[in-house]
């Protein structure tokens, strides 16, 4: 470790040990990227996205009751239910009772629960192939939650409610742009089909079943946005940088956590996810062509050539700005990407440049290629070095 890094990670000690946390000097830290090491940017990160307060005098006491929360939503949405259809579900006489299976009245729990089920099926679909291209979600989680995995329960978890169900989920394709499908041409889709898992021992659980709960739970608190395809790719980043958090103390509530900090996100960002809004002024239609009017504004020729080729924003930024990147890069990469991005106090405006300088910095191949190579460039971006587009980006809004 270079004596430089040395000292940024000091720095970034003497922040955090701050009684009263100085956001600003934080998030200007935080912009030139912030280091893994002693959970520094598992840390950072629970501050930036407004879930941990400013006074460390309070974290204690916050957290514990958060967790507390956390865990009360788990008791209410996954294991009543689950004690119902295991004290209910498979007896005969059922049928007899007011609220059965076969009930058409839509407040029945039955009714709910089916629905529930097909919200599930998607989210399960999803997170089975979350970064395929690497084993950390496949792996057992070292803090399976004992809530829910208690070898006493007899009641119906999520993974028996999936493996059980014989519903078909529809396929909540919310793929708006027309053009192309919300996940990466450059992820394997089928790496890991559902019935080739490596089964865990009993009292075990995978990270992508935790990823699981936790967009499951988020979708029953959310009825009006539920769950859309892609939100599993905004939740996976932010539960990895906490599951492997080198502290063990927060490591151990990674769940809890993620839920929290992924709601506050969704907080700023729901609004790209819901269908009626993208032609509003806060849909993810006007985000869109917000990438062409700043490209206009930086750099005219490109921003002509596109448009000659007709081609829309929507074509690429669709994916780029609903994901905030996830799809375009590698995991250790959308890290680093989002460690800027969360600093920055307009997070979205930023996200905005970042689009912006990976359209400049291949401006040379785009101006060259005709449509057919054009479209290819930009739905599997060629560069992989984020500190050149970011820094460029950076130069973009310090010109503004």
């Amino acid at each position: 470790m270079s004596s430089s890094y040395r000292s940024r990670i000091q720095e970034f000690n003497v922040a955090l040990s701050e009684e009263k946390i100085n956001l600003k000097s934080l998030r200007e830290l935080c912009f030139g990227g912030i280091p893994f090491e002693g959970g520094i940017r598992a840390l950072c990160w629970k501050i930036l996205l407004n879930y941990l307060p400013l006074e460390r005098s309070l974290w204690d006491s916050f957290l514990k009751k958060q967790r507390e929360v956390y865990a009360q939503f788990l008791r209410e949405m996954i294991i009543q239910p689950g004690i119902a259809k295991a004290n209910l579900g498979f007896s005969r006489e059922d049928v007899t009772l007011e609220d059965h299976p076969l009930n058409p009245n839509p407040d029945s729990r039955w009714n709910n629960y089916f629905k529930d089920n097909e919200v599930l099926l998607q989210i399960d679909k999803d997170v089975r192939r979350l970064y395929p291209d690497m084993a950390f979600f496949q792996r057992a989680t070292e803090y399976p939650c004992l809530l829910i995995l208690d070898p006493q329960n007899e009641y119906e978890t999520l993974r028996r409610r999936v493996e059980q169900t014989t519903l078909k989920a529809q396929t909540v394709d919310r793929n708006r742009s027309g053009v192309t499908n919300v996940s990466s041409p450059g992820k394997a889709q089928n790496l890991y089909p559902s019935n080739e898992f490596e089964v865990l021992p009993p009292g075990s659980e995978a990270h992508w079943e935790v990823v699981e709960r936790i967009l499951f739970v988020y979708a029953k608190l959310n009825p009006g946005i539920a769950y859309v395809q892609g939100m599993n790719e905004i939740v996976g980043p932010i539960y990895y940088t906490f599951a492997t958090d080198p502290n063990c103390q927060w490591k151990e509530h990674a769940e809890a956590d993620t839920f929290f900090c992924f709601t506050n996100l969704m907080s700023e960002n729901r609004d790209n996810f819901i269908k009626s809004l993208d032609d509003s002024q806060c849909g993810i239609t006007c985000k869109m062509e917000s990438v062409y009017s700043t490209l206009k504004e930086k750099d005219v020729e490109l921003y002509l050539k596109l448009q000659e080729q007709n081609i829309k924003p929507q074509y690429f930024t669709f994916r780029w700005l609903t994901l905030l990147l996830s799809q375009e890069f590698l995991l250790p990469d959308v890290i680093r990407i989002w460690d800027t991005l969360f600093s920055d106090k307009d997070r979205f405006e930023f996200l905005i440049l970042v689009c912006c300088a990976m359209l400049i910095l291949i401006r040379d191949q785009l101006l060259a290629g005709d449509f057919t190579v054009n479209m290819r460039l930009l739905q599997d971006y060629p560069i992989s070095d984020v500190h050149r587009i970011l820094q460029k980006a950076k130069e973009l809004q310090d010109e503004s």
